[in-house]
């Protein structure tokens, strides 16, 4: 299993950003997705989390309503459109995938991790 994210960058408060997982050597549709975050000092943190089928999904509450995580199958990607972003939101970015329909916000239950991508948010 490989996963690749990208879209970071550097962006200032209030911009939007759009980060992709493009996942590989798996069968896509039989897996839950997640982003975490990890700032430097800090314990890496759940962001968004979604089921194989697309219909549950869940979100930190420091960024419910301004992130939206969603997933494409014909691409084998997972989405995590970001807006309003605060300085605070800065990290770096991780997808993950962990096999069956739903496991939540816990890092353990991943099976699979990408290698990241950095978000810089200046005030």
């Amino acid at each position: 299993v490989q996963l690749q994210a990208s879209g970071g960058g550097l962006v200032q408060a209030g911009d939007s950003l759009k980060l992709s997982c493009a996942a590989s050597e798996l069968t896509f549709s039989r897996y839950f997705m997640g982003w975490f975050r990890q700032a430097p000092g800090k314990e890496r943190e759940f962001v968004a989390g979604i089921s194989w089928d697309g219909v549950n999904r869940n979100y930190a509450d420091s960024v419910k309503g301004r992130f939206t995580i969603s997933r494409d199958y014909a691409k084998s990607t997972a989405n995590l459109q970001m807006s309003s972003l605060k300085p605070e939101d800065t990290a770096v970015y991780l997808c993950a995938v962990g096999r069956g329909y739903y496991a939540g916000i816990s890092p353990e239950n991943y099976d699979y991790w990408g290698q990241g991508t950095q978000v810089t948010v200046s005030s």
